[in-house]
């Protein structure tokens, strides 16, 4: 006691403190109150270490919850951990949302800079293997590879829709192929589950997240593609649906591509129409589209990308430019890995190039991500965050509904998710 009243005079004044602040559980235990008091959250790493039991977001034994062992929290709650802070939290609130939103929007582009470079790398063989008249099951697989050589489920959609239109393959391998289309989206989300492969239980987490769309998928195929062999609905019942007469429609983009993709065009744009005319027979292969030719050696929308008039006679290199896999933007011009007098073997380097450039730029993003959305929940008690996020199944699926439809693509809807979960 003397030792202590030499050393430490303000010991006492500190524990009488501390009694007014102990709760009862608390004072039942003097040692562990003090070596891990409960209103301090940065020393509290553990729902065993608190009165309440309640489990925060970052602690050790975040993983050893069960889902049935979640509290009930009240809106009350919820609102008060959502709204209510002081000006400094409010100050780190804003420099979090900005930079989960800065990372967003480079994941986003990264994903539409992955399809590109993959549409300028696979978009000869995937146009080959769309042209043939080919059996169901042949039909399910090719629609399967395509998707995954162009990285694009809304892409071969359309190439299918512009085959059947032109009367290249009937309507039923048509259905067949927009079958293995759904099945080879689902390569997308999985390789962004890999960025995950640092932490295990994240990437347990993350994979099973992106095996949901592959199952939802695959079991979709599973029940509709045999009745569609055997009693062929789905041919019946577009053909029910097709009105009279159809007309020209305008193009509708969603509004995520208006803000990704002029960003991702400046870097590469992949040309649709080659894996097109390859479809539908127009021509044998891509070397019919080179070398890439600009007239007079101006790189831009006008002297290499406008479409010649065949009808008013005129011809390439004289009136009119002509591209390869690598096209130009009306709006942006030329992308950078665009080049004049490129051949096939020059377009496929730069797509290789921009589809390592974007993997990195996928796993980069998606770690700041991870990261940020980690440290802006952490500490927040998980009665909290699984009252927020609990909704209806019906709500979910609608949500989920209208943000596919905005985005216009299935992948970047899963891969967004998929870091989240």
């Amino acid at each position: 006691q003397i030792c202590r009243r030499i050393y430490y005079p303000p010991y006492n004044r500190i524990t009488k403190q501390l009694s007014f602040t102990m709760s009862t559980t608390e004072a039942q235990d003097p040692i562990k109150s003090e070596t891990t008091p409960a209103n301090d959250a940065s020393v509290v790493k553990s729902r065993k270490d608190r009165p309440t039991g309640s489990t925060h977001f970052g602690d050790a034994d975040w993983d050893e919850e069960r889902p049935d062992e979640i509290g009930d929290a009240t809106w009350g709650e919820v609102a008060k951990a959502c709204c209510v802070h002081d000006a400094k939290e409010w100050g780190k609130i804003f420099v979090g949302a900005c930079a989960a939103l800065f990372f967003l929007y480079f994941f986003l582009v990264s994903l539409e800079l992955m399809g590109s470079a993959a549409k300028v790398l696979g978009g000869c063989k995937a146009g080959g293997l769309m042209s043939d008249d080919t059996n169901p099951v042949a039909g399910l697989v090719i629609g399967e590879l395509a998707t995954a050589l162009i990285q694009s489920s809304s892409t071969t959609t359309s190439i299918i829709v512009s085959l059947v239109g032109a009367e290249a393959i009937s309507v039923n391998t048509g259905i067949y192929l927009v079958m293995g289309a759904n099945i080879g989206t689902s390569v997308t989300n999985t390789i962004v589950s890999m960025g995950q492969m640092a932490d295990g239980a994240q990437l347990e987490r993350a994979f099973a997240g992106a095996t949901v769309h592959d199952l939802f998928n695959l079991l979709s195929v599973a029940i509709l593609f045999p009745l569609e062999i055997i009693s062929h609905y789905l041919y019946h019942l577009t053909n029910a649906m097709l009105p009279d007469s159809v007309g020209d429609g305008e193009k509708w983009e969603g509004p995520i591509k208006k803000i990704v993709s002029p960003f991702a065009g400046r870097v590469l744009k992949a040309n649709k129409d080659v894996i097109k005319d390859i479809a539908t027979g127009k021509v044998e292969s891509c070397d019919t589209y080179y070398p890439v030719l600009c007239l007079d050696g101006i790189e831009d929308y006008k002297h290499c990308a406008s479409k010649c008039d065949k009808d008013a006679g005129e011809e390439v290199g004289v009136d009119c430019g002509r591209v390869g896999l690598i096209t130009c933007d009306k709006n942006t011009g030329c992308p950078a890995f665009f080049q004049n007098g490129a051949n096939l073997h020059d377009d496929s380097i730069s797509g290789g190039v921009c589809l390592v450039l974007s993997l990195f730029l996928l796993i980069v993003c998606l770690m700041g991500l991870v990261n940020v959305l980690q440290r802006g929940l952490a500490g927040m008690s998980t009665r909290i965050i699984y009252k927020a996020t609990n909704v209806n199944g019906l709500i979910a699926m609608a949500i989920g509904t209208g943000i596919t439809i905005l985005v216009q693509s299935s992948s970047i809807t899963t891969s967004v998710l998929t870091p989240f979960v």
